[in-house]
């Protein structure tokens, strides 16, 4: 491409960083059916490392022009070229030549369990396969048993996967990956003189790991004069609906978007009532009706009719004789009678971090060095981190052996006295160790000790039986070096189920070894879950929250931490990285 080509044109900014990633994502697998070598490597990095990214490419490049996106890690002048043509005309000419020669549903196919590239090149030129729907009928008919590289067990396991990917996909979204979208669109309508208030609301607010669709509100005295701007929004791809009070959009990302124009008088209730959720509105509801009173969208009204409450959220809920319920909280998992008898946790505020344990370089898998990370981390406003980069067998990360472990210790002190000087952030030498098959660790204890930070976790091997995994896991727990468990579960949301292992045994555990559990912020783990870390807690067992960054912008991944750990109900106490340098170590094994 030459690069003067689009001298002159202007740039869209219509396409959203996870959309960006995804296209690179299928050209990497392109890439790899095409039997290219180091292609696909490239063009994955590339596509990590922008789906993370907070800044969207588009404002990078308006900034800086095609010199700011190579400087970026991993972009070199051939991927640049390539994303200065989706920047510009929101399409990409050699990712349509590629769809061409090979038609298939590239996303929904390599998303399967036990499909890589190559199976799915194999599959569309033996069988004609493009899609899920098109595979599942050829495993149902025993055709794709017949081909090499394929068999019954493979079948089955297939089978399995598109089950799963059914159940787990369903239209949703993984929030971390969106979110930023909802909130450019929430600003820009706050601009508008013409609305006097907004918000965003449904599941998004109630910080779901994945959500299906958003909900906007708004007041205002221009209704028409909002919805205008709503449905002419470069990111809206269709207009479903457009009325006065309610209009409805599907974003070039795939979801729907609905904006509510309501009355200011009215403005709480309808946040109350579209925030959800269905079942914690129903028992809001009921309440008010044992009360004598009416609740909708509107407000809430008395025997006669009147209005008693409904500008503000917390105006509803006082009027039924609650404290304010935070929207994390609202999924009917007793919050109701926690509020009602003045037990709702003080959930763990988003600033109360001030720590981050497993953080990686370019020693491994990490996209920048170890003073550039730590810079990073220190502005987003940590006082300590770890450096955990992956220990020797996972050859994917280019896991570090004794020699270069040793190595990266002397350059994490070097950086360590400059930052004490500055009087900044503090590192904590660290590593991420893999736990193998039969729950023995990679490194031995001998190195393991000499470390602040041993964090565990399995790569491999996901598909033991649930007593076999257990042991694993238990096995890990009982070492001695082994301070935390990094993603507990292994999850990888619509990707990857989680470990079946027995969680009441992983929680004795913790708690009899000290061995804190972590919650990993990384949007599309978010693991431990929810309901997992709500367990935890209710059994005294400790938690930490961790970014699991790769690159300088992960450290806003902290954010869905935190909201995974409000929605299982924790405390700032039952943090550990919420704790001073000083007390934290003291809290470890």
């Amino acid at each position: 491409m030459n690069r003067r080509s689009y001298r002159g044109k202007c740039i869209k900014l219509n396409l959203k960083n996870f959309e960006i990633a995804r296209v690179l994502h299928e050209i990497a697998i392109y890439e790899e059916m095409k039997g290219e070598m180091f292609k696909p490597r490239a063009y994955e990095k590339a596509a990590l490392y922008i789906g993370s990214l907070a800044e969207d490419v588009g404002t990078i490049y308006k900034k800086g022009g095609i010199k700011a996106l190579m400087q970026l890690p991993g972009i070199g002048r051939n991927i640049a070229e390539k994303l200065v043509e989706l920047i510009q005309t929101d399409g990409l000419a050699y990712y349509e030549q590629l769809k061409r020669e090979i038609p298939v549903d590239l996303t929904t196919l390599s998303s399967i369990e036990g499909m890589g590239p190559k199976k799915v090149k194999l599959l569309y030129e033996k069988l004609g396969i493009t899609n899920i729907e098109e595979l599942e009928k050829a495993i149902r008919e025993k055709r794709v048993r017949a081909l090499r590289g394929f068999g019954e067990s493979s079948e089955q396991k297939i089978l399995k996967g598109i089950e799963f990917f059914k159940k787990s996909h369903g239209g949703r979204f993984i929030l971390g990956f969106i979110l930023n979208t909802f909130e450019d669109i929430l600003q820009r309508l706050k601009k508008l003189d013409s609305v006097k208030n907004a918000k965003l609301a449904g599941s998004a607010r109630r910080m779901k790991e994945s959500i299906g669709d958003a909900d906007f509100l708004a007041s205002s005295d221009k209704p028409q004069k909002v919805m205008d701007f709503f449905t002419s929004m470069p990111e809206v791809a269709y207009i479903h609906t457009k009325g006065r009070t309610k209009s409805t959009v599907r974003l070039k990302s795939g979801i729907n978007c609905d904006l509510r124009i309501v009355p200011e008088e009215s403005f709480g209730a309808a946040l109350q009532y579209f925030t959800g959720s269905k079942q914690h509105n129903v028992l809001l509801r009921t309440i008010a009706l044992h009360k004598g009173y009416k609740l909708n969208e509107y407000g809430l009204y008395d025997k006669r009719n009147r209005q008693i409450a409904g500008k503000t959220e917390e105006s509803i809920y006082s009027k039924l004789g609650l404290p304010f319920i935070t929207p994390e909280l609202r999924e009917d998992k007793g919050e109701i009678e926690a509020a009602r008898y003045g037990r709702l946790p003080k959930l763990i505020g988003y600033d109360d971090l001030k720590g981050d344990l497993q953080i990686h370089t370019n020693w491994t898998d990490g996209n920048y060095t170890i003073i550039e990370m730590t810079e990073a981390a220190s502005k987003a406003g940590l006082e300590y981190i770890a450096i955990t980069d992956h220990s020797r067998t996972l050859e994917i990360a280019h896991g570090l052996n004794e020699r270069k472990l040793k190595q990266q210790e002397k350059e994490i002190k070097r950086v360590n006295n400059t930052t004490k000087q500055n009087g900044r952030i503090t590192i904590l030498t660290g590593v991420e160790v893999n736990i193998l098959k039969d729950g023995s660790l990679d490194l031995e204890n001998n190195v393991l000790m000499e470390f602040d930070i041993v964090g565990a976790a399995v790569h491999s091997h996901f598909s033991l039986s649930k007593e076999e995994q257990t042991k694993r896991l238990v096995s890990a727990m009982y070492n001695p070096n082994v301070d935390i468990l990094f993603h507990p579960t292994c999850r990888v949301i619509q990707k990857r189920h989680p470990l079946d292992i027995d969680f009441d045994k992983i929680l004795d555990v913790s708690k009899e070894t000290n061995t804190i559990l972590e919650v990993d912020s990384s949007p599309e783990r978010l693991d431990l879950q929810d309901e997992y870390i709500q367990r935890a807690i209710e059994n005294k067992c400790k938690i930490v929250i961790d970014s699991d960054a790769h690159d300088k912008s992960h450290f806003h991944f902290l954010k869905f931490g935190i909201s995974q750990a409000r929605r299982g109900w924790a405390e700032k106490k039952d943090v550990v990285n919420t704790l001073p340098l000083e007390k934290f170590l003291k809290s470890l094994k």
